[in-house]
């Protein structure tokens, strides 16, 4: 008897389980063709290809909803994210940050100027930036990842933190260390993020 029990438990387990895979699946299914609109500009799997656009594959949760949030309340500014971010609900803020950050991060590719690269890992130990970022550069919470990112747009991120062009979230503490960066500096470091292993 005791045996019976245990089985039927086990199989209405198992048939709960399998109950919400499809509904899982179909809500993926949705919230990748609503993250479709994002791969014109962020590209396909969220690897971007274009100058000054970011790649928003493997970013964390909290850091993508959080730039989301700051777009729709029109704290963080761009001509583009605004009236995207303007039109998405809090539900697809939070859909979208799960789905990107569980997409696999851009791979760096082979560097072609270690030398730079060096320079710049000097100046991410100066600045500390490993003391948000993490060791490996890979963003935790709510902080972005910057491993593998795209060099161009490491470059834009710091000077428009330095200008304080850029707000929201960790801007007060990213501005502090901006703003003390040479153009030599912001040049080298984001090499040597971009190209990180």
């Amino acid at each position: 008897m005791r045996r019976q029990v245990i089985s039927l438990a086990i199989t209405a387990l198992a048939l709960t389980a399998f109950a919400f895979v499809p509904a899982q699946a179909a809500d993926n299914a949705a919230i990748k063709e609503k993250a479709a609109v994002c791969s014109g500009c962020h590209g396909e799997n969220g690897i971007s290809q274009t100058e000054n656009i970011p790649s928003l594959a493997g970013q964390p949760d909290q850091f993508l909803q959080w730039q989301l949030v700051f777009f729709r309340a029109g704290s963080r500014k761009n001509d583009q994210m605004q009236p995207i971010a303007e039109e998405i609900t809090n539900e697809d803020v939070r859909n979208f940050g799960a789905y990107f950050a569980a997409l696999t991060p851009p791979t760096a590719e082979e560097d072609k100027d270690p030398e730079l690269s060096k320079k710049g890992a000097q100046v991410a130990v100066g600045r500390r930036c490993a003391s948000c970022h993490t060791d490996s550069f890979a963003g935790t919470k709510a902080v972005a990842r910057l491993a593998g990112q795209r060099e161009e747009y490491l470059v834009k991120a710091l000077r428009d933190y330095k200008s304080s062009q850029r707000v929201g979230g960790g801007g007060a503490a990213m501005a502090d260390v901006a703003y003390h960066m040479s153009d030599e500096e912001i040049t080298a470091v984001s090499h040597y993020l971009a190209y990180f292993k």
